[in-house]
């Protein structure tokens, strides 16, 4: 028996459809589940790091990063405050949250955790 895959057409033409890593296949999370998986980066012991950049270069491989990455951060609500900081300072970019994996030396989470209004 063979199962039917979903089509999701991503299209470098089409802005709007362009998909920008883990969940991006996904409606946008709500407030509560930011917060869940911060909570998860956290109980892993990966340190939290936000970065921002604008839509039109959101699939090249470079975005600004905002702050330092915080180094050892438990406090979720710390982390949520920056994530709004990053916002406020940055409407028109879209912001993502990066949990880093010291152990592994590598991203053991990657997220938008907000998305802007993309002009086509």
């Amino acid at each position: 028996m063979t199962s039917a895959v979903q089509d999701y057409p991503s299209r470098l033409s089409d802005p709007a459809s362009r998909k920008l890593g883990t969940f991006s296949y996904l409606p946008p999370m709500t407030a509560e589940q930011i917060r869940k998986q911060i909570e998860y980066i956290v109980s892993k012991g990966w340190n939290p790091a936000i970065e921002h950049t604008e839509p039109k270069y959101a699939t090249g491989n470079y975005w600004y990063m905002w702050k330092l990455p915080m180094f050892g951060e438990t406090d979720v609500n710390g982390i949520l405050a920056e994530i709004e900081a990053c916002k406020a300072a940055n409407p028109g970019n879209h912001v993502r949250l990066i949990g880093y994996d010291n152990i592994r030396q590598s991203q053991g989470a990657n997220m938008l955790v907000h998305r802007a209004p993309i002009e086509a």
